[in-house]
């Protein structure tokens, strides 16, 4: 009976043997690859102008806030009611600016990702054909170095234009 297990075992692992498996760690190929670091820069131009405005009404807003309790007990009920409600105002819209741009920004960036990692995956599965892989694995507890070919990725990357 043991013989029977053991040779079962043996023939199931002998096919094992020549299996070829990669790694990549597409954490690296995000930070570090030709195409994130172009993404990156492309997102900076096109954002710039908005986060620039930004910087902007946060400096008027706290000018007006620092006016507000420099000169708020000098000033009559009136006009400090009406800075108060102004600098409410600019706080508010300030507040809604500040977040369309994260949420445009986030859009753009998961826009930009997508179209990275597609090409990223047509790079790997060009490696894969080319060197005759099993399987190409992006996510493990562990995995040893000999394996990974995030390297391999990132340069094909860095040639592609």
């Amino acid at each position: 009976m043991l013989g029977i297990l053991a040779g079962a075992v043996f023939s199931q692992a002998a096919p094992a043997a020549d299996l070829k498996i990669g790694f990549i760690d597409a954490e690296r190929i995000n930070r570090e690859s030709a195409p994130a670091e172009r993404a990156t820069k492309k997102l900076e131009k096109e954002f710039a102008p908005r986060e620039q405005e930004l910087r902007k009404m946060d400096t008027q807003i706290k000018a007006l806030q620092a006016q507000l309790e420099k000169d708020g007990l000098t000033m009559s009920d009136t006009d400090r009611r009406n800075r108060e409600q102004e600098l409410g105002r600019q706080t508010r819209e300030f507040q809604r600016l500040q977040r369309e741009f994260r949420e445009d920004l986030n859009l753009r960036r998961n826009e930009e990702l997508a179209a990275l990692f597609e090409r990223a995956n047509k790079v790997i599965k060009q490696i894969a054909e080319a060197e005759k892989y099993d399987l190409i694995i992006q996510e493990a507890v562990y995995r040893s170095p000999r394996i990974d070919i995030t390297e391999k990725v990132l340069k094909s990357l860095a040639a592609e234009k």
